[in-house]
């Protein structure tokens, strides 16, 4: 039985897109970050950078969001070529999104939204991840003038990585009218009934928890 820990997040999200995507039978459990309980002795243990998305998998556990999604397409046999030039080249627009693309557009919001609340306001910062980010979009929207998806002929987990992260544009403050084809592969995605499933499921579970029901 798959156990996923997550929260409503877009890396909480890719990995309960993945799991509609492919079928498989999961529960869901919220982890509230900002009760800290990311940090709890039981789900460090699993998780030892103390991040989600967690995955356990009949007792073994699986964190960092990449390895969770590499994990669930290998063992539902798709999104993921099983070996050769087509798995490489989804590996690498993947590991793109979790290297580059999370983590600059995880520090334009922090300083764009948290850092202004904090008082640590930081012009400097949010011109250099501002231009960083932008640069990133008009790197995806290069790769999507010539191609369907990221990896080339097929929807994949290089896709599901990535949409959740340029999805939040309108927290970051992108023009999309710059961005032509990310805006089409974005409408594209977010149009598929799992993606809808799965971004509904990790926003119905954590408005649960805030209700009480979990």
């Amino acid at each position: 039985m798959l156990t996923l820990y997550t929260a409503d997040t877009p890396n909480g999200h890719k990995a309960t897109i993945a799991l509609q995507e492919l079928e498989l039978a999961h529960d869901v459990k919220l982890v509230d970050l900002n009760a800290g309980e990311q940090h709890h002795e039981t789900f460090a243990a699993m998780s030892p950078n103390h991040k989600i998305p967690l995955l356990v998998d009949d007792g073994r556990a699986i964190f960092e969001s990449g390895a969770i999604l590499i994990h669930l397409a290998d063992k539902a046999g798709r999104l993921l070529p099983a070996d050769g030039a087509a798995r490489s080249e989804v590996l690498q627009w993947l590991f793109m999104q979790v290297g580059s693309v999370g983590p600059m557009l995880g520090q334009l919001w922090w300083f764009r939204h948290m850092g202004k609340e904090s008082g640590n306001h930081n012009e400097q910062a949010l011109q250099r991840y501002g231009r960083e980010v932008r640069r990133l979009y008009g790197v995806y929207d290069q790769r999507l003038a010539a191609h369907e998806w990221l990896a080339g002929g097929a929807y994949s987990i290089a896709d599901i990585a990535t949409w959740p992260w340029l999805a939040s544009h309108h927290e970051l403050g992108i023009d999309m009218a710059d961005y032509p084809q990310v805006a089409n592969w974005l409408a594209r995605i977010g149009a598929r009934d799992a993606v809808r499933r799965g971004v509904a499921q990790t926003r119905r579970v954590a408005a649960c928890a805030v209700d009480g029901g979990v």
